[in-house]
């Protein structure tokens, strides 16, 4: 005989960041839940980064519902910036905070409407409905590499940033870093630390300051209010949610990331990746573009700062003007990887979304969620922790609770109707 699904008034699906914060909300509220988490607490934190990893925003920042990083840590380093172990031990003491009705090691393996409404759940472990729903699995999923990696020698080994670890991991040689988003350059400087011969790649992303005019250019930007810009006010709306984050780094107690610098310093960089024939890669001709536009970012964020400062009278410290301290003399566009001694190629040009297992009409043309704050147009359905949800921090360790308070007050409201 089988047994009949059993109901939830509430379903979270995925128990990072996001299905914790809304977790600790709906118990604050009374309202029957259950999270179902695939791996374990804080898996991607632990296994999906590099051992040197730490994060780029500040410790401050860290503030899940009822368990702020100075408030539970007592705001010893503040203004540091975690490494990888202490985020996990951080999200464990969370766990332990508050005791989430947590389901480890369940895959949910389809969410569909049920024909009386709500929702079927087929998980692992089995089968369950609920009246409401919230996804909280972020937005980045499956690790990008290009179909043309596959032309690649086999004796050169390549892996995704989430698969690296250490510069001990991978064969002697010089290494080829294609992608400069925040693990690309992070990676790329820890490979460049420990001696290797590192060539880069470079792509679009924005670069930012990390301490500009003697402050932490994080606290100028939550003074100003920029990071309480919500995204129906922002200067360019949802298309912001396309941009790839500013790279700076959280070592060494934080730091700007400069690929001039690491020009300098012996590092090879290129234009994006474009395509490979053999151990031939091939670089589009726009390195030169590439760094002016980053940098055209790191000094609109230092005007920001100015006027910021300007309007409010702030007694702050003059800093020179930027000056770029490297230029390429030509681009480079195709790059004979054993000639150059290149035996590891790290791809770290991101993630791709995967929601085949949800089979609601809630998607646009490429796949991504279609949302307003996270309330989707399925009514019961929502989304939580995606970039940009509703601001900066949204996807973040800083404002996700801020999103899973409004849906909280959201489910609360519909399941009072009900």
């Amino acid at each position: 005989m089988i047994n009949p699904p059993q109901h939830l008034p509430v379903a979270v699906i995925g128990g990072g960041q996001a299905g914790l914060a809304i977790s600790w909300h709906l118990k604050q509220r009374g309202i029957e839940h259950r999270v179902f988490e695939r791996n374990g607490v804080a898996h991607e934190w632990r296994h999906a980064r590099w051992d040197s990893f730490c994060l780029v925003t500040p410790n401050w920042q860290c503030r899940l519902p009822g368990f702020s990083y100075e408030q539970e840590f007592g705001g010893k380093d503040a203004k540091g910036f975690m490494l990888k172990d202490e985020i996990v031990r951080y999200l464990e003491a969370y766990v332990a905070s508050f005791s989430p009705p947590l389901e480890t090691g369940v895959t949910v393996q389809r969410l569909r409407g049920a024909d009386n409404g709500g929702f079927e759940i087929r998980t692992s472990s089995g089968d369950w409905t609920a009246s409401q729903v919230v996804v909280a699995i972020g937005g980045y999923h499956l690790p990008t590499i290009p179909r043309s990696a596959e032309r690649l020698p086999a004796d050169i080994l390549q892996l995704h940033s989430s698969n690296y670890r250490n510069p001990l991991q991978l064969p002697d040689g010089a290494v080829l870093v294609v992608g400069t988003g925040q693990s690309g350059c992070q990676i790329a400087e820890d490979l460049h630390r420990e001696g290797r011969a590192v060539h880069l790649a470079v792509g679009t992303a924005p670069r930012s300051p990390r301490v500009y005019r003697g402050r932490e250019v994080t606290e100028w930007l939550t003074d100003s209010g920029y990071y309480g810009i919500s995204i129906d006010r922002h200067p360019q709306k949802e298309t912001v949610r396309e941009k790839t984050n500013h790279y700076l780094s959280g070592r060494d107690g934080g730091k700007e990331i400069d690929l001039r610098r690491f020009a300098l310093e012996g590092m090879k960089l290129y234009g994006r990746f474009k395509d490979l024939s053999g151990a031939t890669v091939r670089f589009e001709a726009d390195l030169r573009r590439n760094l002016d536009r980053a940098d055209d970012s790191y000094t609109s964020i230092r005007a920001a700062v100015d006027a910021y400062i300007a309007a409010n009278g702030i007694d702050a410290p003059l800093e020179a003007a930027f000056t770029p301290c490297w230029q390429p003399d030509a681009e480079i566009e195709n790059l004979d990887l054993r000639a150059a001694g290149i035996r590891s190629v790290i791809w770290s040009i991101g993630f791709a979304a995967d929601y085949r297992w949800l089979e609601a009409p809630v998607f646009d043309g490429r796949g991504q969620p279609v949302h307003q704050r996270g309330l989707s147009p399925v009514e019961g359905l929502y989304f939580l922790g995606l970039p940009w949800q509703n601001t900066w921090g949204s996807g973040r360790f800083a404002d996700v609770g801020f999103d899973a308070e409004f849906l909280a007050a959201k489910i609360a409201a519909a399941k009072a109707l009900a």
